[in-house]
């Protein structure tokens, strides 16, 4: 399978400015506790969705971290099952390939490289959650709708990042050591 090389520039929107005039600022602690001291959620500020549009360059690559969660953050993902079929629908769902990942309870981190570029990120997701969705068959197994990705930069980036997300399960106090955790993993070597 042949794999063309791509590189990513995204369209940033400036965060909002906080008072401080530090752009993407942390709230006051003041402002934090007047904006947790609210009894109706629907007044706090709504988090932006993430852009997803990712635009090829010439003789770069893109690998791509991506997290998807489970609805309401349910823990049924850690299962022998779910990593085998998981497994089996990123092998079949071609478009994007599937690097590292590692299978949290309610989340799952993964790098991705397009194969083919006329297929968007957010279709191939949508695409491989519905595959699994008809092969596991559990209908109180549901996708959180969208994901979150951040396009990587370099090489030292893509090790960085990996350095962090396999250490999710010893964060989360589920295993000692990284290497403990069953639910990881590298399907395919994404090459920088």
């Amino acid at each position: 399978m042949s794999r063309k090389n791509f590189s990513v520039v995204r369209e940033h929107n400036p965060p909002e400015t906080e008072k401080n005039g530090r752009a993407g600022a942390r709230p006051s602690r003041r402002r934090m506790n007047f904006l947790m001291s609210r009894k109706n959620s629907s007044q706090l500020p709504k988090r932006s969705r993430p852009h997803h549009q990712i635009i090829p360059i010439a003789n770069r690559p893109i690998i791509v971290l991506v997290t998807i969660c489970t609805k309401d953050r349910q823990p049924w993902l850690a299962t022998p099952e779910v990593h085998e079929t998981l497994i089996s629908v990123w092998k079949e769902a071609t478009a994007w390939l599937v690097g590292r990942y590692v299978i949290m309870p309610d989340h799952i981190h993964l790098f991705a490289s397009p194969c083919d570029e006329t297929v968007s990120l957010e279709k191939w997701v949508r695409y491989w959650k519905s595959q699994f969705s008809k092969r596991h068959k559990n209908p109180n197994h549901r996708w959180q709708s969208g994901y979150w990705d951040k396009t990587l930069r370099s090489n030292e980036s893509y090790d960085a990042k990996w350095e962090y997300v396999r250490n999710n399960p010893v964060r989360h106090g589920l295993v000692e050591k990284p290497e403990d955790w069953p639910f990881q993993g590298e399907l395919f070597t994404l090459e920088w």
